[in-house]
C-alpha cells in the first residue's frame, strides 16, 4: 500500500505541483489550503507525512502542529516555510515538527527528507521511533539503531563521533561549552586535553557536512559549538 501525504499549503500553485510530483512518485496524495480544511482532512484520514506550511490563512501552520500533537498524535510533520527565521523554526520544533524546509527548495531534497522519516517509520512502531529518532534540517540519528543519514545519505561515524552528535542534537540550538561537550561524551574522569573536543567536531563536520552547502555544526568563538542552521 502506498505511503499517503497531506499538504497544507495555501498557494495553490505550489501546492499543485507537490501533489503532481508526489503522485509520480507513487505516494497517495491530500491538498487542503487552509488550516481549519488541512485539520479537517486530517482527521478524516490516516497518513504518514503531513507537508505543512506555516504561513496559512486564519488558523496558521503552528497553530495546526499544535492540535495535532495535542492528541498525543506521531503523524510525522515536515513544516514549510518562506521566512529564514530562526525564532519560528525553533519554535516548531519545540512544538513537535519533525524536520523544517525554506522555501525555494528543491523536490529532490524534500524527497529525501521523506524517504528518511518514512525509512525509520517502517523499522519500528512510531512510539518507539519518536522516542530514540533524532532528526534536524535533513539530520537524521536513531539511537537503537544507530544509523545516521542526511538528505538520505547513509553517514558512518565511529562510537565516539555518534554519542557527540548525538548529545548536540539533544541540545539543538543551545551553545555547549566545551567542558559541558568532555564531561557528557568523554565522561567527568577524562583528564586529557579539551582540545579533542576540537578534533572530533572537525572529523564529525567533515562526515556530516560532505556534498552539502550548509554547515550544522557552528563554531561559538571563546565558548563552544552549537547546532543549528547558518
Amino acid at each position: 500500500m502506498a505511503e499517503s501525504i497531506l499538504i497544507i499549503e495555501d498557494e495553490e500553485k505550489i501546492a499543485r505541483v507537490l501533489q503532481l510530483e508526489l503522485e509520480f512518485e507513487g505516494y497517495q496524495v491530500g491538498v487542503a489550503h487552509t488550516g481549519t480544511d488541512g485539520l479537517i482532512k486530517y482527521r478524516e484520514g490516516q497518513w504518514d507525512i503531513v507537508l505543512l506550511d506555516v504561513m496559512l490563512p486564519g488558523l496558521n501552520g503552528l497553530e495546526v502542529l499544535k492540535r495535532i500533537r495535542a492528541t498525543e498524535d506521531h503523524t510525522a510533520v515536515i513544516m514549510l516555510t518562506a521566512k529564514d527565521d530562526v525564532a519560528d523554526k525553533v519554535r516548531g520544533l519545540d512544538l513537535g515538527a519533525n524536520d523544517y524546509m525554506t522555501k525555494p527548495f528543491e523536490i529532490d531534497e524534500l524527497f529525501a527528507r521523506i524517504r528518511t522519516i518514512l525509512r525509520f517509520s517502517k523499522k519500528e512502531n512510531i512510539v518507539e521511533a519518536d522516542e530514540y529518532l533524532h532528526m534536524y534540517s535533513g539530520l537524521s540519528l536513531h539511537e537503537k539503531t544507530r544509523e545516521i543519514y542526511r538528505d538520505g545519505q547513509l553517514i558512518e561515524l565511529t562510537p565516539r563521533e555518534f554519542e557527540l552528535l548525538l548529545f548536540l542534537l539533544e541540545n539543538t540550538n543551545q551553545v555547549m561549552t566545551r567542558e559541558q561537550i568532555l564531561n557528557s561524551v568523554w565522561g567527568f574522569d577524562y583528564y586529557g586535553d579539551t582540545n579533542v573536543v576540537d578534533v572530533y567536531i572537525r572529523y564529525v563536520r567533515q562526515k556530516i557536512d560532505q556534498g552539502q552547502n550548509k554547515t550544522l555544526i557552528q563554531t561559538i568563538r571563546g565558548v563552544g559549538y552549537v547546532l543549528r542552521e547558518q
